[in-house]
């Protein structure tokens, strides 16, 4: 199973895949949990302890890295540098485990214009491809909603495109953006899980808007995933009902893909 999930941000798309981690961790599954979204928060939804989260560095910051794989150098304008560095080790070399999740942050692309071409760049959509197409565990990506690390060498072996909405205009305007990012990548299955759903009124609203999406599942608006965010804890570890909603979506998630 690879899975991206990605959304318009604050709608609790890292709270799912932070969850989703640790669900098939638990059900002894080898997970590999990837941060692609700069907010950079996937570390406290599957509940990394601080000694732990100080071990992990955004790979897109790590200069001496990017310069030994790629042949850059930093500050050298118009350089030449390989467009096919190595990064099979990264995952194991520079993840941290918890729970019987792997987490490796990956960090920004630096943007200009319409994108970068740059040792970075190439850096993180190779680790990006090699994790999709070479790698055997579970893999969830936690994307920012612009999916920007994600590249066409890598798209063919995403099992599913999970977005993200609650039930607001917003959130589904960036759903529907996000499709068309999706489309252009050739993503065959994308998918809604609704977030912050309280009524039938609620489930409506996302249902009606987006009528073209198959929808997996919802998580209901939950008080105690404030609570895990104040207390540096996943909210796997601190509420049943998340846990049982998010096995839910799975369930149906494995039936689609």
């Amino acid at each position: 199973m690879k899975i991206a999930i990605s959304g318009k941000g604050g709608v609790g798309k890292t709270t799912l895949a932070g969850v989703m981690a640790r669900i098939l961790a638990a059900n002894g599954k080898k997970v590999l949990a990837i941060d692609a979204d700069p907010d950079s928060n996937l570390a406290s939804a599957i509940g990394l302890p601080k000694e732990s989260l100080d071990k992990l560095s955004p790979i897109a910051s790590m200069t001496s890295l990017i310069e030994e794989r790629t042949g850059s150098k930093k500050g050298t304008f118009g350089s030449m540098f390989k467009l096919n560095p190595k990064v099979d080790d990264i995952p194991d070399d520079l993840g941290v485990t918890h729970q019987g999740v792997k987490l490796l942050l990956l960090g920004s692309i630096p943007q200009g214009g319409g994108g970068c071409f740059c040792p970075e760049n190439v850096l993180l959509k190779n680790l990006v491809r090699h994790v999709f197409v070479l790698r055997d565990e579970a893999l969830i990506i936690d994307m920012e909603a612009g999916l920007e690390h994600l590249g066409r060498g890598s798209t063919g072996y995403v099992d599913g495109l999970i977005i993200v909405v609650e039930p607001g205009q917003r959130a589904i305007q960036t759903a529907r953006q996000i499709k068309k990012l999706g489309e252009d990548l050739k993503i065959k299955n994308m998918m809604i899980v609704g977030n912050k759903v309280n009524s039938e009124e609620d489930r409506k609203v996302i249902e009606e808007n987006l009528s073209d999406f198959p929808v997996l599942g919802y998580m209901s608006f939950n008080p105690k995933i404030l609570q895990a965010d104040r207390e540096g804890k996943s909210p796997y570890d601190i509420d049943d009902k998340i846990r049982e909603e998010v096995e839910a979506i799975l369930k149906e998630l494995e039936k689609r893909i």
